[in-house]
């Protein structure tokens, strides 16, 4: 193989390599370089097909390692339901040359938990006991592998919509992640006396409202790729302690933040992104009010990552 083409890297080794690398903490080493400057992070490139379905772009530069990159993600919509794709593309700096192409599923999937638990790592209070997780997928498994240990909890409540088409070797599955978790039979049920709860759906449309619960707590969000998208009801933004992953592009794109903004919101009442909490620039929340982060993944995220896994493959040739 000419030294100018990427090495590609598929699914099974991908998942290989990634059980290797500590993965919260290479998220929070990122946020740590995009706050001292040596990162890069522009904001999304969202380009739509003629005739229905979108692409998004999610670029970054990692100085330090003297990468850049792009992850590219399309949305197809077809009538048995969306695709959904994305693969990421690892540059040299000094070079030019690209280094790897990957597929990016599996990355995102572990980036987009773990950067839910950094947020949860620094903003969730330090005596907080019950976790509920609304969403069974992929990417809400992610999620409890990464906040499992983030906070000494007794009660982790997990409830989803499609709860009841669970087999019971998922449900197993759950279980054995871990024996703490218990299935709820509502979204109220799953909430009540919740005081983290992730938010880890497809839904495009509001599945929570967290000035409804009527006590403080924390809600994170990362919601989906669909256009507008978003988890919680954008008027309720104004009642909240509202934190993202990077304010410079998060408002931008974040659907509940966009359709709040026309109803007079601004992205000033913002109070801290992960660059600022991880730099100990931004005030932590005081629970006067519930807190809400929101995410939209960073292309940062996925360079952070390819690197990770382009570095284990160099180390083993």
């Amino acid at each position: 193989m000419s030294s100018s083409l990427p090495y590609v890297l598929q699914h099974a080794e991908i998942e290989r390599l990634l059980a290797q690398v500590d993965v919260l903490a290479a998220m929070r080493q990122m946020f740590q370089a995009l706050a001292s400057g040596q990162a890069v992070q522009p904001a999304q490139q969202l380009v739509e097909f003629p005739g229905g379905g979108d692409f998004i772009n999610y670029l970054g530069v990692l100085a330090t390692e003297r990468v850049y990159g792009v992850k590219t993600s399309p949305y197809l919509p077809r009538p048995q339901g969306a695709l959904v794709t994305a693969w990421t593309l690892l540059m040299s700096m000094d070079s030019g040359q690209p280094l790897l192409l990957c597929d990016a599923h599996r990355l995102t999937t572990a980036r987009t938990a773990a950067t839910t638990a950094l947020a949860v790592d620094e903003l969730a209070p330090a005596s907080a006991k019950r976790l509920a997780i609304i969403g069974s997928g992929a990417v809400a498994r992610a999620h409890l592998q990464h906040v499992r240990g983030l906070r000494d909890w007794q009660s982790i409540q997990l409830y989803s919509p499609s709860l009841a088409s669970l087999g019971a070797a998922e449900r197993d599955a759950w279980h054995a992640a871990d024996p703490r978790l218990a299935f709820s039979a509502s979204l109220e049920q799953a909430v009540a006396d919740a005081e983290v709860i992730l938010l880890c759906t497809s839904s495009a449309q509001p599945v929570l409202d967290p000035l409804s619960l009527g006590r403080a707590v924390l809600v994170t969000s990362i919601s989906t790729n669909a256009p507008r998208a978003h988890e919680v009801p954008p008027a309720s933004l104004a009642g909240m302690d509202v934190y993202c992953d990077y304010r410079a592009t998060t408002p931008g794109s974040a659907g509940e933040m966009l359709f709040a903004a026309e109803q007079g919101w601004s992205r000033d009442a913002i109070r801290g992104d992960l660059p600022e909490l991880v730099s100990g620039r931004a005030a932590k929340p005081d629970y006067q009010r519930p807190v809400f982060f929101r995410s939209i993944g960073l292309g940062l995220e996925d360079m952070a990552l390819a690197h990770a896994l382009y570095q284990l493959h160099q180390a083993n040739q």
